[in-house]
């Protein structure tokens, strides 16, 4: 401020702190955004040095093992440079002494030195957790800047997951997607609610690795990239391409869930195993014994064998269904002209005469 005339002019030896009771004299903190900036460093320095290391020691000894060590090395080096600077003025020794913890832990950790027990992280493993730090920050640092248009335009696809999943087709869009590539309808697999709530779950689930586009936007706009200002015309575009980047890639995860699925239930079906369950879906092994003649059963989808069990994935009114592993086909029954009976295994044999049947003989 202006000192009026004639006064005294202003002190230049004045400083002013908060007074908390946790400042010391020779340490001057940095401002918040300053100081989160200098953290986010370290943290960066910190992980690439991590990762360096988990490489290295899968590595060995060998040459390539000491190009990843003089890497971690020098990772570390500059995590300690930005470590000193924590704090604005002061502090140089406390800073750097914190930095060399947390590098420790970090090391203790992924290296599996923490406990005889654990075991060392591999470099797929330090990816993921740099991805995650990575996501976390940016979707905290988007959210902090999100306006009433923004919180619309980023839930949006999170509302829009829900509502398919648990209205489409009367049940959720895994279990649709995993009816149709085994030639079923979803109104035909009868899943409890429960069930398709929790695929449903999954489906959102898969928004994870979605929200590392946010993630780079809200990182993008904390260091105010300068295509990212207000008035820029790419806004818009970039803001749709991310929209359909999120739907895209949450439902090509959803059609691979699915497909994964359903490839292992047909090869547990050729190879006579166990089938695994999906979100509900619990196909079994049963013995179909027609109880009415060749020329009078009534089935889609192929001929019935008596001989040997079939893979049984419910009844839907008053239809079997059931799923023929020689060719790699849906069959399907009514439910009055057959008997089914629980099979030990996909190995067994059913003792119903299946030569008299196929020859057309009565069955009594």
């Amino acid at each position: 401020m202006s000192l009026p005339a004639g006064t005294a002019p202003n002190n230049t030896d004045i400083d002013v702190r908060a007074h908390q009771g946790k400042e010391r004299r020779h340490i001057v903190p940095r401002r918040e955004d300053d100081r989160n900036r200098h953290v986010y460093r370290l943290l960066a320095w910190l992980l690439g040095m991590t990762f360096c290391a988990v490489v290295a020691h899968r590595q060995g000894g060998g040459y390539r093992g000491w190009v990843w060590g003089v890497l971690a090395a020098l990772f570390f080096l500059g995590a300690m440079r930005v470590g000193s600077r924590l704090f604005l003025s002061g502090g140089r020794g406390l800073s750097v002494f914190v930095a060399s913890v947390a590098a420790a832990l970090l090391l203790a950790g992924a290296l599996g030195l923490a406990s005889s027990e654990a075991e060392p992280w591999t470099p797929t493993q330090m990816a993921v957790v740099a991805a995650t730090v990575f996501t976390v920050i940016g979707v905290w640092l988007l959210i902090r800047q999100w306006s009433l248009g923004e919180w619309l335009a980023w839930v949006a696809p999170l509302v829009f997951t829900v509502v398919v999943s648990l209205v489409v087709a009367s049940g959720s869009v895994l279990h649709a997607l995993y009816a149709d590539a085994l030639g079923f309808t979803p109104d035909e697999l009868d899943v409890p609610g429960m069930w398709q709530v929790l695929a449903a779950a999954k489906l959102l689930s898969f928004l994870s690795p979605a929200l590392f586009v946010p993630a780079g936007w809200g990182i993008a706009k904390h260091i105010h990239v300068a295509f990212l200002r207000p008035g820029e015309l790419l806004n818009v575009p970039l803001y749709v391409v991310m929209q359909v980047s999120v739907i895209g890639l949450v439902a090509v995860l959803a059609i691979n869930s699915a497909q994964d699925a359903v490839d292992a239930v047909k090869h547990a079906a050729r190879e006579r195993k166990e089938p695994p369950p999906y979100f509900g879906v619990q196909p079994e092994w049963t013995c179909v014994e027609p109880t009415v003649s060749r020329a009078t059963l009534n089935v889609q989808g192929g001929e019935v064998h008596p001989a040997h069990p079939y893979l049984f994935f419910g009844l839907t009114g008053d239809t079997v269904l059931l799923w023929n592993a020689v060719t790699d086909d849906p069959l399907k029954l009514p439910a009055g002209q057959v008997r089914l009976l629980p099979a030990r295994d996909g190995r067994a044999t059913c003792g119903f005469p299946a030569r008299r049947w196929e020859a057309g003989a009565p069955v009594s």
